[in-house]
Order: C-alpha cells, then structure tokens, then sequence
C-alpha cells in the first residue's frame, strides 16, 4: 500500500498530477494517519489565500450549511483538531462564526493556488483516501 490509506473505493479514476503531488509534496515521508494529517495541514495552510468565498458542495450531517450556500471562509481551524479531517473556520450568516469540514467547500473566484490546493483536497476525499 502506499504511505496513505484507502478505502476499498477503487471507482474512481487516478488523477496521475495530483497523485504526485499527494505523495511528493503532501504526505512525503508520512508513516502513519498523525503525520498524513499535519501533512495535509501545513500543505493547506501554505496554499489558501484566506479569506475567500466558498460555495457548499456537500451535506456533512455536523455542518448547518447547504448546498449552494455562499460562505467565507477565514482561517484554518487549528492543527489540534485535524486528526478526522481538515476544517476551516468561515463567517455564517454574516456574523457567526462557525467550523465546517473543508471538505463540502469549493472555492468561489479563488487564485490559482487556492483553487489547485482546494481541488487537491476535494480529489483526496473522493479517492476515498483517509489519514
């Protein structure tokens, strides 16, 4: 097996650019699910232009946001609490502010650089790969 896990999920089709990165850049030198996440974590936080707007694409049952709901996203929520996913901290309903799985977020007029990180991200998850 490679230095990341996989659900049994072998559906969809490898992406052969962004495997390389996951594994030449992401989670290089990654032996076990702590050191995949911190991977995944610091590679986020050095490549999203935060604040940008995000759109939601998918329902996670811990997330009051809806698809199609235009958020903006802040911060990164901290490395403490990635162990099960990455989350990012957005502004909700113009005032709140809430934690959401980055996950079920796609970037809205993001640069180029957000969006490939993003995109990364979003690729990995529907890979079925986990921590």
């Amino acid at each position: 097996m490679d230095n990341y896990e996989k659900k049994a999920n072998k559906s969809n089709e490898l992406n052969r650019e962004i495997e390389n990165r996951i594994e030449m850049e992401i989670v290089v030198d990654a032996y076990d699910y702590s050191e995949r996440a911190m991977g995944w974590y610091y590679y986020l936080q050095d490549n999203l232009a935060v604040p940008f707007k995000a759109e939601c694409i998918q329902l996670v049952s811990t997330s009051p946001i809806k698809i199609g709901e235009i958020v903006e996203v802040i911060a990164m929520d901290g490395e403490e609490n990635c162990g099960l996913g990455i989350f990012v901290k957005i502004k909700w309903k113009k005032k709140e502010m809430l934690c959401v799985p980055l996950k079920q977020l796609k970037g809205v007029d993001v640069d180029d650089t957000t969006k490939q990180a993003l995109n990364d991200w979003v690729y990995w998850n529907s890979q079925g790969y986990f921590f």
